[in-house]
């Protein structure tokens, strides 16, 4: 399998670092255009939020499946008709993390569950390291969604921390906490080149998050 990388930062390195499929990578000095990407089999993005979403437009023109780990920008809204308009594959994700995906599992069991508390205040804190820019992290964000609740969200920025997200439920006489910490980027590389595979063998048309597309095949 080809892959186009867009962005060499502390994940797309370790994209690069596959045994198996081939990896080139375009930045600032290599930029993407439809003449050096048509020949790719799929496009992995860790570009920041708001560099992938100018790229939008081009890719949507290349028709080729595309997963992304981008954050920290807003979706257009008709994305998900254009694509699958045109039949094209994408999967999109905050954190490419099987054990995220086990998470999101337990907070929507917690979600159906919190109605059998008479009161309760869900907070979410998440590390990253400083050179992250957007906060709160998209996991962050996704784990708020899970919950379908407006929660208190702190995003802390310090040293190297990959990632550490925890979420407490306090109903004031117990407290539920559910923690997640990501030791490794490579995880997050595993899982993208995974996705990858995955919309190169299976055509799923449209905007598709990782998560849905994971529970679909466990």
């Amino acid at each position: 399998m080809k892959i186009a990388l867009l962005g060499k930062g502390k994940t797309g390195s370790k994209v690069m670092e596959s045994k198996v499929h081939q990896v080139i990578a375009f930045d600032s000095k290599n930029k993407p255009t439809f003449e050096k990407l048509e020949t790719f089999d799929v496009i992995i993005s860790f570009l920041p939020g708001e560099a992938f979403k100018s790229y939008i437009p081009l890719l949507v023109e290349l028709k080729l499946p595309v997963v992304t780990g981008s954050t920290g920008f807003d979706w257009p809204t008709n994305l998900d008709k254009t694509l699958k308009e045109k039949n094209i594959s994408w999967i999109y994700a905050s954190n490419f993390s099987l054990g995220v995906a086990i998470v999101k599992q337990m907070l929507n069991k917690l979600a159906a569950a919190k109605y059998f508390f008479q009161t309760h205040e869900t907070s979410i804190h998440e590390v990253h390291h400083t050179q992250k820019k957007d906060a709160p992290s998209g996991t962050a964000l996704s784990m708020e969604e899970w919950m379908n609740e407006k929660c208190s969200i702190t995003s802390e920025r310090t040293g190297d921390v990959i990632g550490f997200h925890e979420l407490t439920f306090n109903a004031g006489t117990e407290k539920i906490r559910l923690s997640h910490e990501a030791l490794d980027r490579k995880l997050f590389a595993d899982g993208a080149i995974w996705a990858a595979e995955y919309l190169v063998k299976n055509k799923q048309p449209g905007l598709n998050s990782f998560q849905d597309i994971l529970e679909r095949t466990l």
